[in-house]
Order: C-alpha cells, then structure tokens, then sequence
C-alpha cells in the first residue's frame, strides 16, 4: 500500500467514525451505557463475520492463546469504544470531539519515548498548530460550561488511543532479532477489536440494565456498530503497517471536523465562530502536512 493510499484510508476511517454523533442524537429512549452495550455487540457479530472471512475458522480456535499484545491491544478498544459513546451521552459532540483531539500529542509522545522515532519537523509543526485550534475551540467551550464529567470520561478514548497506536505501530514495524534461528512474524492484530467490542459488551451489559431502547435505536446502534466502527477499526489495523503512528493521530483530527459539520446539518448542533476557527487550523495542519509528505516521505520506523 502507497502513502497516498493509506492517508486516503485514513480519511475514509475518520469519516465513517465521525456519524457516531449524529446518529446518537436520533435516539429515542437508549441510555448511556445500554447505547455503547449496542453498539459494542453489534460491533463483535460484524467483527466475528469479517473476521472469519478474512482469517478463516483457525482464527477462533487460537484466539484465548493469543500474545499478550493482542489482549493489551483489545483491553484500549474496549475502553476506546466504552468512554466515547458514554461521554457522547454526557456532554455535547463538539466537547467529546475536541477532547479527543489530543491524541497527536500524546501518540507523538509515546512514539518518542518508547519507540525513539524521530519525528519529521512538518509533523510536529502540524501536530502543535492543530494543538493549538483544538485549544482554541477547547477553551471557547469551557466558556460556555461544558460537562466536567463529560470530557474525564472523553479523555480516555485519547490515552487508550495513543497507547493502542503506539503498540501497534511497535508490532508493525519492530526491529527483527538478529540472533534468532528462525524469523518472528508479528502477531496478527484484527483479533485485537474483536476482543475489545466483547469486553465492552461485557462490561457495559450489567449496567444498562433494564433494557429501553426500541426498534428504532436498536436499528441505529446496528449501524454504528457494523459500518461505523467495525469496517474502520479494520482498516485502521492496515493502514498501521504504512502510516507511522503520530500521523494515524494526526488525521484522526479529522472526525473532529467532520463530526461536527455531521451534527450541525443532521442534529441542529450549530458550531461556534471558535469551533470554525479552530477546525479551520486543523485542516490546513493536516493538508499542509500531507503535501509535504508526498515530496519528501519519511520513513515511519526512523531512529534515532
């Protein structure tokens, strides 16, 4: 796969990601933790699906002796998909979106701490002036008085992020052991999601607890879980062996921008002149970011 073709992935993820919002605030009667308990088990049957086209029936039959990657990989999934929807409940799109929007800049972190990648100058200058849009819309909202609650329960989706990018990017792209008699293959991380929408389907059951959702929701948390969160989450794996991981973080940034533009036309959740602003720095980050790789790529495993 080019660079051209996984950062055009990437921007289909992000946009499948960015729904969630809008498809939320069309709910009846679910709550809180019974929509990510049906979003979280949708997500596992289409992921138990897509799995076993692509791996076969081998694939379930190894799953419980899996390397401790995959089970650290799926335990950030699941809190990934469990803190996301629950604050999607507790405070608006806009404040989860731009919460999670720090991603980059721990991803970007993590990576040069514990994987020592030297990161190019053009992406840490877009990781800080998409930092500095975010913050910009970030403080705009904590003018208006955002749920407290709310963005500690979104802050979780970033750190479990950073940590499941960082650790896949490790497997992706690990330096072979020159002593070993026979090559290591890295372990196949697809089961990984599938683990983590079981954990959180598990974890979130006992919680929402009597069931309320009708029909109608039980149909839109169907969607989310399948389209919106299943078919990305797979191509993310993917997109892992090319993209170096503060850059996934990066364009990630996207669902910012269009989770916002999605709630506004379809939710009437109209964004502020600062939300603007800030989106606006995001994408020129991104697009002047992306430009630059394609004239001069770098490579995603650099050290120092």
């Amino acid at each position: 796969m080019t660079h051209t073709r996984a950062v055009s992935l990437m921007i289909l993820v992000t946009l499948l990601w960015s729904i969630a919002g809008v498809v939320t605030r069309h709910l009846d009667t679910a709550q809180s933790f019974e929509v990510t308990f049906w979003r979280s088990f949708f997500n596992a049957i289409a992921l138990a699906i897509g799995l076993t086209f692509l791996r076969g029936t081998a694939l379930w039959r190894h799953l419980l002796q899996s390397p401790l990657s995959i089970w650290v990989s799926g335990v950030c999934w699941a809190v990934m998909f469990t803190a996301f929807m629950v604050a999607l409940t507790l405070t608006s799109v806009a404040n989860v979106l731009v919460t999670m929007a720090i991603g980059p800049l721990l991803t970007a972190l993590f990576a040069r701490v514990f994987l020592h990648h030297r990161l190019p100058r053009r992406t840490w200058l877009a990781i800080f002036i998409a930092g500095a849009g975010i913050s910009w819309m970030f403080g705009q909202e904590m003018k208006n008085g955002i749920s407290a609650l709310g963005t500690l329960v979104a802050l979780a989706v970033p750190l479990a992020g950073a940590i499941n990018f960082t650790l896949l990017q490790h497997i992706s792209h690990g330096t072979p052991d020159p002593e070993a008699v026979m090559p290591t293959r890295s372990p196949d991380m697809l089961p990984a999601i599938f683990i983590g929408a079981v954990l959180s389907a598990a974890f979130t059951l006992p919680l929402a607890w009597p069931m309320q959702a009708s029909m109608h929701d039980i149909s839109l948390l169907a969607l989310l879980g399948s389209l919106q969160l299943a078919v990305p989450c797979l191509l993310l794996v993917r997109i892992t062996r090319v993209l170096p991981a503060p850059e996934i973080a990066l364009l990630c940034l996207l669902e910012v921008v269009f989770g916002v533009l999605w709630v506004w036309l379809g939710a009437g959740e109209a964004p502020t002149s600062a939300t603007l602003t800030g989106g606006a720095l995001v994408l020129g980050a991104l697009l002047a970011n992306e430009l630059l790789a394609l004239k001069k790529p770098a490579s995603p495993s650099q050290q120092k």
